[in-house]
C-alpha cells in the first residue's frame, strides 16, 4: 500500500485558473478541459465497434469497441452538485452496462447488469442520471454479470472527473486511463471465455495504452508547469506497480478521496484494476529536462514521458498541499459495535509443485478442471443472477469484515457504493486514506470497516473481470 508518511502540512487555499490558462497549458498534454453540460436532454454515449491502429503500417487495425466512434476513452467531467445526465446506447452484439466504480452511487445507477438493473440488449438504451456525492476521479467499466471482460476487453472504458468547488490551481488538469490488450499475430484480439485465463491471472495483455493509444505517451509541458494528473486503471486484469522518475510526486486523493498529501514510497504506488490516484506535480523548472511514469512490469515500460519546452512558467505558487477534506464522510468510525463479518475467497487454479529435476527454470502452469462457469466462490457460493445476499444491515451500521484470500492468487477487490478504511491488526486505527478497491495477497486476511449508510443491494466483486465473470463476486443489503 502506498507509504503512510504525509508531508508537513503546508498553505492549501485553492482557487481556479482562467480557462485560458488552463487551455493553453491542457493543449501541451494533448488534453482540452470540457465546457461544463447545460442541463438539456441528456447527451447520448454510443457503445459500438470501430478500428484502432496500435502497430505501424503495413500490420492491420485492430477491431475494437468504443464510445461516440472514438478509440480515445471519454473523460466525462461536471462539476459537484451538477447530475450525471447520459443514454447509453449498445450497438454492439453483446449485453451491456456501464458501472461507475467508486461513486457512492444510488443503488439504481450503479451499473451491474443482472444485479441493479437489467443489461441493456444490443439495440437498446439506458439513461443514467445521477449526482455524484463526491468530487473525485472514477472509471467507467462495463460490468454484466458472466459478461464483463468481453466489452472492457474490446475497449470500452472511460473516466469520470467531478471537479471540486473550488480546485486547487494547476496549469493542466489531465486524466490517464491505462488499458491492455490481447492481440493475435494478425492484429485481432484473441477470442474470449477463455477458462485457463479466468482461473488464474485473468486476461493479461500483451500491448499496453495510454488514453487509447500505444505506450509510451509523449508530451510538452512548460517548465515549472503544476500539474493534476489523475491515473485509473480500467486493464481486465493487468495489476502492477507504478514509478516516477525524474520528478517528485504527492498523492493528493487515493480511490477519488482527498487525503494529507503524501510522496509515495520509494516514487512507487501500487496499480490494480479499478485503482485511481490524484497526482499533484510541479515539473523540473529548467528547459529540456523529462520525467516518466514506469510501469513495473517484467524489465520496466515507460507509460509516458514529459519533457520541458519554452518558457519557465512565471506565477510563484504556496508548496503542494492537501486539496480540502470531503465532510460527507464520516470523521471516524466506530468499530466497537460494528457488524462483523467473514468473507472467505476460494477456486480458481491451483499451481502444481515444481517437478523435482527440472532444469528449464520455467515455473509451472496453473491447473483448474472445474465448472468453467463458477471457477471461483465467495463463502461457498460462486457469484450469479439471483444470488441472495451474505448479510443485511441497517443503514447508520459500522460493518467490519475479514476478507480472507485461500486462492494461489492475489485478489483486486473493490466494494461498491461505499468507502472503506483498511484496518490495522488490532483494531486500534486505519490506513490514512479511503480505499473502494485494493488488493489482497494470496493466502492473507485484510480487515476493511465502513459506515452503511447507502441503501440497496450492494456487491463486494473482483476488479479482474474474468473472475467477475466465473463468480468471484458477492453481494450485502443495506436497508
Amino acid at each position: 500500500m502506498p507509504s503512510s508518511r504525509p508531508v508537513p502540512p503546508t498553505d492549501s487555499r485553492a482557487g481556479t485558473p482562467s480557462r485560458r490558462t488552463l487551455l493553453a497549458a491542457a493543449a501541451a498534454f494533448g488534453t482540452t478541459p470540457a465546457p461544463p453540460p447545460a442541463q438539456q436532454e441528456p447527451a447520448a454515449l454510443p457503445a459500438a465497434p470501430g478500428m484502432a491502429r496500435f502497430r505501424p503500417e503495413p500490420a492491420p487495425e485492430t477491431p475494437v469497441w468504443c464510445f461516440d466512434g472514438k478509440t480515445l476513452p471519454p473523460v466525462i467531467r461536471v462539476k459537484l452538485g451538477q447530475a450525471v445526465r447520459l443514454k447509453v446506447e449498445n450497438r454492439t452484439d453483446r449485453p451491456l452496462s456501464l458501472h461507475w466504480h467508486g461513486v457512492r452511487n444510488v443503488n439504481a445507477m450503479d451499473g451491474v447488469g443482472g444485479v441493479t438493473q437489467a443489461p441493456v440488449a444490443p439495440g437498446g438504451d439506458f439513461l443514467y442520471t445521477f449526482t455524484p456525492p463526491d468530487a473525485g476521479s472514477y472509471l467507467i467499466r462495463p460490468l454484466v454479470v458472466g459478461g464483463a471482460s468481453e466489452p472492457s476487453g474490446r475497449g470500452l472504458a472511460g473516466m469520470l472527473v467531478v471537479e471540486e468547488t473550488n480546485p486547487p490551481p494547476v496549469d493542466a488538469d489531465v486524466s490517464v486511463v491505462l488499458q491492455d490488450w490481447r492481440l493475435q499475430d494478425d492484429g485481432t484480439l484473441m477470442p474470449f471465455g477463455q477458462t485457463a485465463l479466468a482461473a488464474a491471472n485473468g486476461r493479461l495483455g500483451n500491448l499496453v495504452t495510454v488514453n487509447g493509444k500505444p505506450v509510451p505517451g509523449a508530451f510538452e509541458a512548460k517548465p515549472g508547469s503544476r500539474v493534476r494528473l489523475r491515473l485509473g486503471n480500467a486493464c481486465n486484469a493487468r495489476a502492477t506497480r507504478i514509478k516516477f522518475e525524474g520528478v517528485k510526486v504527492y498523492v493528493a486523493a487515493v480511490d477519488g478521496q482527498p487525503t494529507d498529501t503524501f510522496e509515495p514510497l520509494r516514487a512507487t504506488l501500487p496499480f490494480p484494476p479499478g485503482t485511481r490516484y490524484d497526482l499533484l506535480v510541479d515539473l523540473p523548472e529548467e528547459e529540456g529536462a523529462t520525467c516518466a511514469i514506469h510501469a513495473l512490469i517484467g524489465k520496466g515500460l515507460v507509460l509516458a514521458s514529459v519533457a520541458t519546452k519554452g518558457a519557465k512558467i512565471a506565477e510563484k505558487r504556496s508548496p503542494i498541499g492537501p486539496i480540502g477534506e470531503n465532510k460527507r464522510l464520516p470523521a471516524e468510525i466506530k468499530l466497537q459495535n460494528a457488524l462483523r463479518r467473514d468473507v472467505v475467497i476460494t477456486g480458481g487454479a491451483f499451481v502444481p509443485k515444481e517437478k523435482a529435476g527440472a532444469k528449464d527454470g520455467a515455473a509451472p502452469e496453473p491447473v483448474y478442471t472445474g465448472d468453467p462457469q463458477k471457477v471461483w466462490s465467495v463463502n461457498g457460493a460462486s457469484g450469479t443472477t439471483g444470488l441472495q445476499p451474505i448479510f443485511t444491515v441497517k443503514r447508520g451500521q459500522v460493518v467490519v469484515l475479514a476478507l480472507r484470500n485461500e486462492t494461489a492468487f492475489p485478489q483486486a477487490l473493490h466494494l461498491h457504493g461505499h468507502c472503506f478504511r483498511l484496518l490495522h491488526p488490532l483494531d486500534d486505527g486505519w490506513e490514512p486514506y479511503w480505499l473502494d478497491t485494493f488488493q489482497l495477497l494470496e493466502g492473507r486476511t485484510a480487515r476493511i470497516g465502513f459506515l452503511a449508510d447507502n441503501p440497496g443491494r450492494w456487491l463486494i466483486s473482483a476488479t479482474v473481470l474474468e473472475r467477475f465473470d466465473t463468480g468471484l463476486w458477492t453481494m450485502f443489503e443495506v436497508t
